[in-house]
């Protein structure tokens, strides 16, 4: 079966419709938190696989942020060979069957496919997915090799989606590699920020668990900063070098008036008590949540968290749940299916429509929010087109909960305790964009901590660079005390 080759002529494999996702009922999931998309089966997963012709340049790969080998693992899912297209598909991606629900491949690899300039793309998403849960359920691991011990040791702070993908590289190399968490439960924002119905906590657990039996190790409950300094990590503790990959967890609030009442949180306050908290399985677990049964739940923002707090806040019984945006949707951050299935699901959006107060009654807690009517203007220095306010069209909207979904900060902590380390105006790392090197020698940063907010697939590639970076740092000694760009 491995030797089956894909031998339809190329003409023939673009006549070929793409094979689309099963989706959980709109009107049952709206109800439960269980994953919606359902998983494509073997025989699907053949047929999809036979639509790539197989370009001189893929530009699958090119516009892949960690380099996934997509040809090589489309052709040996062509020849039934599953495990052996796990293996190749971890030599640079970490956690597949992450990325293979959560990575907007749209706007990347398959962004890059020949097929979508006048058709659709080969549905790589749902192929990474598939090997990814194939594995999975076979009981098998197509683990990649692991070089010999080198008798470095690296250090990694946080096990979000750039922590892990560094380990997953680093450890390959034959390096040891520890990576330390702040909180209870690995995963970072892949297990507090992303909702069950979207990614099942099963998954990351089974993701990091393939880490751990490539030989990563694991420590929770360490806030680098306040329980260990990275200084103590490089002297007390030996490291050799250590990956700084944090996230930005800080929230960012709209600064308007009402935002203290009772009912208003943050996303990200919102989805971890749900998610870590487990929120979402009340009675069984305590609901460590404002109850938003048959309330009217308010989320403002326009990006895949204020997404993931709407389908949440719909799920837990909100009479309404409305997501408020101050721009049109085209100009929406969040994936082309996440607000498909939003609507599907009943959550009504607010287009062009902006908070500026937040009212309350005599006891504080939040009844509604006054809004105006907003238009777009020239764009901005993002290229969107910035937002202008209506005179004279305010209203109100009702609301028992309001979430503010408009981004992150950088988290001071690592930064305060580690004075040679040098940061951006914003507080973020300052850290070279190619390599991630810091201007503490030894000490690299990446993913959020650096950019901002971005999305897991591109903090996954950073893990890559600073992998690189670290094990070249690691086999030379060579180091460059400046880091050559700020990214942020």
């Amino acid at each position: 079966m491995a030797d089956k080759k894909n031998t339809l002529p190329a003409k023939e494999r673009m006549k070929i419709a793409r094979t689309h996702m099963p989706e959980q009922d709109a009107t049952a999931r709206s109800r439960n938190f269980l994953e919606v998309n359902l998983g494509i089966s073997a025989e699907t997963a053949q047929i999809e696989a036979t639509r790539c012709i197989g370009c001189g340049k893929p530009g699958c790969v090119s516009e892949c942020p960690v380099g996934v080998k997509i040809r090589e693992v489309v052709d040996l899912i062509v020849a039934g060979d599953y495990l052996a297209a796990a293996s190749k598909m971890r030599e640079d991606n970490a956690l597949p069957a992450i990325t293979g629900r959560v990575c907007p491949q749209e706007n990347q690899c398959e962004g890059g496919c020949i097929l979508g300039k006048k058709g659709e793309s080969v549905a790589i998403g749902n192929l990474e997915r598939f090997i990814a849960d194939f594995e999975r359920t076979s009981g098998q691991l197509g683990l990649p090799n692991i070089a010999p011990a080198t008798g470095k040791s690296v250090a990694i702070v946080g096990s979000g989606p750039a922590g892990l993908s560094a380990a997953g590289d680093l450890i390959q190399k034959g390096h040891r590699v520890r990576v330390f968490e702040a909180l209870h439960e690995l995963g970072g924002v892949l297990v507090y920020g992303i909702p069950e119905f979207r990614l099942p906590k099963a998954i990351v657990k089974q993701e990091v668990n393939n880490l751990r039996r490539m030989g990563v190790e694991f420590e929770t409950n360490v806030v680098v900063g306040k329980s260990v300094t990275i200084d103590e990590l490089m002297t007390d503790e030996g490291f050799d070098a250590i990956f700084i990959a944090t996230g930005a967890g800080l929230p960012r609030f709209l600064g308007v008036p009402g935002e203290h009442l009772n009912g208003v949180y943050s996303a990200n306050e919102f989805l971890t008590r749900v998610n870590l908290m487990r929120a979402y399985n009340f009675p069984t677990s305590d609901e460590p949540v404002y109850d938003c049964r048959d309330k009217d739940v308010i989320v403002v923002g326009g990006g895949n968290t204020a997404m993931d707090a709407v389908r949440t806040a719909r799920r837990l019984g909100a009479r309404s749940a409305t997501l408020v945006y101050r721009r049109s949707e085209a100009e929406m951050p969040a994936r082309a299916e996440e607000v498909k299935h939003a609507k599907e699901e009943g959550v009504e959006f607010r287009m062009l429509t902006n908070p500026e107060e937040f009212l309350g009654d005599e006891k504080g807690w939040l009844t509604g929010a006054r809004c105006v009517q907003m238009e777009l203007g020239e764009p901005d220095a993002s290229g969107r087109r910035s937002p202008v306010e209506i005179k004279g069209s305010d209203f109100i909207l009702p609301a028992h909960l309001v979430i503010i979904g408009v981004g992150t900060t950088a988290n001071p902590l690592v930064q305060s305790t580690t004075p040679d380390l040098a940061t951006t105006r914003k507080n973020y790392i300052l850290a070279d964009e190619e390599t991630t090197r810091t201007s503490k020698r030894g000490v690299f940063a990446g993913g959020d901590i650096v950019t901002g907010g971005a999305t897991v697939i591109l903090a996954m590639g950073a893990g890559r660079k600073a992998a690189k970076a670290i094990h070249d740092y690691l086999t030379t000694g060579d180091w460059e005390t400046t880091p050559a760009k700020a990214v942020n």
